[in-house]
């Protein structure tokens, strides 16, 4: 049974315009993404592999219907020492604007992210920008529109 971190070898059996499925030693296969193949920008997966490679690849995620996803980049890196704890910033002052974005509390890492909880992610933040837009914009125009109304009081 493979595990997340596991580095194994294996064989591309397919690509596709967004990534390549890898035949696993255990009988599995998993699918690396595009943006997993290499550190550097790949525009076609096919400069980068063929069918029939073999290729060693770490096991980044499993998700809960079995679906394993791969990176090559990420098992062709050197053992790295872990990075040192991040320093906490001091929370940034709220300028008078209230257009200013201020930053939002740091998520968990990318690499410990599904794609859909990305998503939801992305989504929350853009919600919650869009919803501050609209109030510093009501603030300003008085919560209504004054186009079209006939001023004759």
């Amino acid at each position: 049974m493979l595990e997340i971190g596991a580095i194994v070898e294996g064989k591309v059996t397919g690509l596709t315009n967004f990534g390549a499925f890898v035949a696993l030693p255990d009988g599995t296969s998993g699918m690396v993404h595009i943006s997993e193949v290499s550190s550097s920008y790949v525009k076609d997966i096919k400069d980068f592999l063929s069918e029939g490679q073999e290729v060693k690849v770490k096991v980044i995620g499993i998700n809960e219907a079995g679906k394993i996803s791969l990176s090559i980049k990420k098992a062709n890196e050197k053992e790295e020492p872990a990075e040192p704890p991040r320093r906490q910033q001091a929370p940034r002052r709220r300028s008078g604007n209230p257009n200013v974005w201020q930053g939002q509390p740091q998520a968990p890492s990318q690499d410990s992210m599904s794609f859909e909880d990305m998503m939801a992610r992305f989504k929350q933040v853009s919600d919650e920008k869009m919803t501050d837009l609209k109030r510093a914009g009501d603030s300003k125009h008085g919560g209504y529109s004054r186009r079209g109304r006939n001023n004759n009081n």
